[in-house]
Formats: structure tokens, C-alpha cells, sequence
């Protein structure tokens, strides 16, 4: 039997309006000692059960919820979580072997990320309930995906709000070594346990897919990071700049170039915001622009300069688009609502002096879902936009 917490009747409408966290200040009473990662039942002020979570003691997000119903959090529950999140992807992507697995509170495994490249899976256990789990969840992961290695990539700042070390490295079998997926036609090297993140951003796959349809003339790639888009946009332009300003990441991009045979892809190693203001000082001679930067916005607080950050690289470009030309913009902030962007590239657009057609709004990929009445799953947001 799980310890009992009771939550406020702010926390319970939360519950009931399909938001998966209850806050710290919505905890009414909870028993003394509860250990971080503990499974607790969830009861409002009448004792009526809610649900059960993962308990938090260090974390403002005190309580994530697993389940509404009064059922066992035990060793097939995690199963039969895993086997749906897999089933969502064979659905979506059938015979793809690189897909984001889980997507956390979007799988409703909250505080679990897990990407697959072929037979190598990265885990994140970001909270306390993942991480004393961990070693359940690769043996699940290894029984069922016939992998070779299993590896943490735990070197991230969110774990330290809940009292967790960064760490890295191998979990189970073997180094991974140097690995390859495709997106499309274009084939991308990646290193899971030295790369960003768990080694790829596969949640722009569809929109890089995407953008290259729209690739013409001459492009430009920006926070290019690996060159996903630019070798996208490459199948279709006669010339693509890609502007990467770490030098590991550009390396990893030229080697991508030369990987795929390319010819008309040049890297250029420089600041974003730099190389956007030189362009805009000369006659626009651009087809397509793609604005890919990391998140400006880590926090409500950092909005109003991430703001101003988004405004300026995307007025810059469009001022050094042709008429006609294309401009493919995207936010992962969550903070960075799709309101905001959009209010932000229209006021873009009023200071350019150019009228902008909204041609489409996309997300993240299949593979990232968004969990429907929270917000926080909504993270990345992508237009494309034309300047006629």
C-alpha cells in the first residue's frame, strides 16, 4: 500500500483538468520521511483518490502523476507503458530505426526520455522516480528492442533541481562508437555519449524533411548545429550556407557534408546574429532562410531578452530574402508560446516592411507528442513563412 498525499482543491481541478503535476504549494499533507522517487496514492480533502505519482522532495513539481486509476505501479506497469510508447512509433514511423521512444509526461512516463538510434537506446531519468528505476527500465528496454548498448546521457541541468549528479556513459553492453542514421535521403554521423543532448534532435526531422521541399536558389542554414537542415535544403538548392559558430559542432557538420557526397553546401563558422546583420547590409539574395537557435528562453524570466533575441534574427532575415523567398523560423522555448512567435514574427515582418504569408504551423514530430491540456509538451513550434 502506497503512503497517502493530500492535495488542495486547487491541486485536485488541476488533476481534474488533465494537468499531470501538482505543485509544491498544492500539497496539503504528507507523510514525514517520504524518500524522493517513492509512488504515493494522491487523495483530495475528502479522501477521495486521484490518482498515483512519482513523490518529489526536493522539486517545486512535487508530485507527476503515473496513473488515475487505483492499479499496481510495479514491474508490468512499466512494461505495458513501454510496449504503447513503442507501439506509437511503429505506427508512425514503421521500420524506422531512429525515433525519439519516449517523450516523458507525453507517454505519460513522466520524467523519461529515451531516443533510439538502431540497436543503441539513450535514457534520461530526470527525476528522482526514473532514476531510482533505472536499472528496471533497461532491462525492459534490453528484453524487448534486441539492443547492443544502452546508455545514459544524465549530464543535464534539470536533474540538479532534484538532487541528481550529471552523469554519462555506458549502462549496458558495449560502447556504442560511432554511429549513423538517415533523414531522407541525407545520412547523419552522430556521437551519443560526446554530442548535444542523447546525440541528434530528432524532433526537427519532419520539419528538416519539410523544409527541403521548399529549397531553391540560394539558402541559408542557421544555428546549424550538425547541418540537418542545410542537407535537407542541399537535395533542392544550388547553394546552401550552413552557420555553426562551436567548432565541434562544425567539424561534425563538414564531415556530414563530405559523408553525403555534397558539393554546394558551405560551412561558414561564425555567430548567428552576426552573420545575419553583415548579410542584411547588402541586397537581399536569399531563397529560404531557416532560423533554428537553442532556446532563448530557459525560464519565465529570461522572455522578455529571449523576445528581443527571436525579433532581431528573424527581422534580419527577412531582410536578405528575395521577394518570394522563404523563411522557415522555429522556437523550442516552451516559454516561447506559438502565440508569442507568431506575434513576434509579424512584428518582425512590420519592421522589415514586407507583408508575411503564414503557409504553415508545425510542432515537433510524431515522435514527440503533445499530451493535450499541458502546455509544456508544446514546446517546439516551426513556421514557414513567405515574403512575397
Amino acid at each position: 500500500m502506497e503512503p497517502t498525499v493530500t492535495i488542495t482543491r486547487r491541486g485536485a481541478d488541476r488533476l481534474a483538468a488533465g494537468h499531470p503535476w501538482i505543485y509544491r504549494g498544492d500539497v496539503d499533507r504528507a507523510p514525514a520521511g517520504l524518500r524522493g522517487g517513492e509512488v504515493v496514492a494522491m487523495k483530495d480533502g475528502r479522501g477521495r483518490f486521484l490518482g498515483k505519482a512519482f513523490w518529489s522532495a526536493r522539486s517545486k513539481i512535487a508530485l507527476r502523476t503515473l496513473t488515475r486509476e487505483d492499479v499496481p505501479v510495479d514491474e508490468e506497469f512499466f512494461a505495458e507503458r513501454l510496449a504503447s510508447a513503442v507501439a506509437l512509433r511503429e505506427a508512425a514511423f514503421p521500420g524506422e530505426p531512429s525515433v525519439r521512444l519516449v517523450h516523458g509526461e507525453a507517454d505519460l512516463l513522466p520524467g523519461l526520455v529515451i531516443d533510439r538510434f538502431g540497436d543503441v537506446a539513450v535514457l534520461q531519468t530526470l527525476v528522482p522516480g526514473t532514476e531510482t528505476r533505472k536499472q528496471l527500465l533497461v532491462d525492459l528496454l534490453w528484453d524487448r528492442l534486441r539492443l547492443r548498448s544502452v546508455v545514459e546521457r544524465n549530464d543535464v541541468r534539470v536533474r540538479e533541481l532534484e538532487g541528481l549528479p550529471q552523469v554519462k556513459g555506458v549502462l549496458r553492453g558495449e560502447e556504442p562508437g560511432a554511429l549513423e542514421y538517415r533523414e531522407g535521403a541525407a545520412r547523419m554521423r552522430l556521437d551519443v555519449l560526446g554530442g548535444q543532448k542523447t546525440g541528434a534532435f530528432l524532433d526537427q526531422r519532419e520539419n528538416r524533411l519539410r523544409a527541403g521541399a521548399y529549397a531553391r536558389g540560394k539558402c541559408l542554414d542557421c544555428f546549424s548545429y550538425a547541418g540537418a537542415f542545410a542537407l535537407q535544403l542541399a537535395g533542392r538548392a544550388e547553394h546552401v550556407t550552413a552557420v555553426e559558430l562551436q567548432a565541434p559542432a562544425a567539424a561534425q557538420l563538414r564531415d556530414n557534408v563530405a559523408l553525403n557526397g555534397l558539393q554546394n553546401v558551405e560551412v561558414a563558422e561564425a555567430n548567428a546574429f552576426d552573420f545575419l546583420r553583415d548579410a542584411s547590409e547588402r541586397e537581399p539574395e536569399y531563397d529560404l532562410v531557416v532560423l533554428d537557435p537553442p532556446a532563448f528562453a530557459k525560464n519565465k524570466d529570461a522572455l522578455p531578452a529571449a523576445r528581443r533575441g527571436y525579433k532581431e534574427i528573424n527581422l534580419r532575415a527577412m531582410q536578405i530574402l528575395k521577394p518570394g523567398g522563404i523563411l522557415v523560423t522555429a522556437s523550442c522555448s516552451y516559454h516561447m508560446s506559438e502565440a508569442l512567435l507568431e506575434e513576434v514574427v509579424l512584428d518582425a515582418a512590420r519592421d522589415a516592411g514586407r507583408p508575411a504569408q503564414l503557409l504553415e504551423k508545425r510542432g515537433a514530430g510524431r515522435d514527440h507528442p503533445v499530451l493535450m491540456g499541458v502546455p509544456e509538451t508544446h514546446y517546439l513550434k516551426c513556421f514557414v513563412v513567405r515574403l512575397p
